[in-house]
């Protein structure tokens, strides 16, 4: 017999192994997450479903179920006159912000990502520094700008503010966007006869469009939910918007708190839904400023 038929044979496939312990890495992770989810849905969930029960059963048992729904606590919110001048008074600004945001974040980031001049980095280290400077801070300049404006009281005062603050994170957002677009396809439009601003308006908006759509959700969202601003800049109650408006209601019917719970709940649904339809627009937007 030769040597070779006496050798041993050896297996060449070995059993994988760590399949367990990435399975409880796994698990982990699931956990966490849920654990996460858990911690953020409950305080909505305890808020949503206190707007049904009655203020003896939120004294008796704060954490319980109610034993019999009752809607009234929701009628009568929105049968009331001023939550829906309050949610249109946050409609006009969020949506009057958004526009502003969105058009002049765009030019803007178009000038700077598509063309060089002196002081382009100088400029643009402005609006990234803006990110490093909340609202809160400028709080005091901003109101005797608004009052010197004679603004106060008023949407305007608000919305010029929150234009301003949220052109930073919308440019840095954009440039990289505008940035990534082929220097092809503008010279072979101007070839075709098109003028730089056709050109902006006609590729530039279209194939941008994941990156406007997020900046417009995060404008949108900032607005609505904005408090800071609006409680130094409106004083009357016909001015006030929706978060305002939370905080007016829970003054007034401080010791009805099914009801204060019901119009808090009606006040966040919006912003909510709005947030869940576009999510994926914001992570793709967020994702292809990253890659850009």
């Amino acid at each position: 017999m030769s040597a070779t038929t006496l050798a041993p044979r050896t297996s060449s496939a070995k059993a994988p192994r760590g399949g367990g312990h990435e399975k409880r890495a796994n698990l982990g992770i699931y956990f966490v997450a849920l654990l996460l989810v858990t911690v953020i849905v409950a305080p909505i969930a305890y808020i949503i479903i206190g707007g049904f029960r009655s203020n003896a059963e939120i004294t008796q048992d704060p954490a319980g179920l109610p034993t019999d729904w009752r809607i009234e606590n929701y009628s009568n919110v929105l049968g009331s006159t001023t939550f829906w001048r309050e949610v249109a008074n946050s409609t006009i600004a969020a949506a009057v912000t958004t526009i502003l945001v969105v058009v002049l974040g765009v030019m803007a980031a178009y000038v700077l990502a598509r063309y060089s001049f002196k002081g382009k980095g100088v400029l643009y280290s402005v609006f990234a520094a803006g990110l490093m400077f909340p609202m809160t801070v400028a709080i005091t300049p901003l109101y005797i700008l608004v009052r010197s404006l004679g603004l106060m009281n008023s949407l305007a005062g608000v919305i010029v503010p929150q234009v301003a603050f949220q052109l930073s994170i919308t440019i840095i957002i954009l440039v990289p966007f505008l940035r990534s677009l082929p220097r092809e396809l503008e010279e072979a439009a101007s070839m075709d006869g098109c003028s730089r601003l056709g050109f902006f308006w006609r590729m530039v908006i279209p194939l941008s469009k994941p990156g406007v759509i997020t900046v417009g959700i995060l404008a949108f969202i900032a607005s609505w939910n904005s408090y800071m601003l609006p409680l130094f800049i409106l004083n009357k109650e016909e001015s006030y918007t929706l978060p305002l408006g939370v905080q007016a209601f829970a003054s007034q019917y401080s010791v009805d708190t099914a009801k204060v719970l019901a119009f808090t709940s009606l006040s966040m649904i919006p912003a909510l839904v709005f947030f869940s339809l576009f999510e994926r627009r914001i992570v793709g937007g967020l994702t292809g400023a990253v890659k850009g």
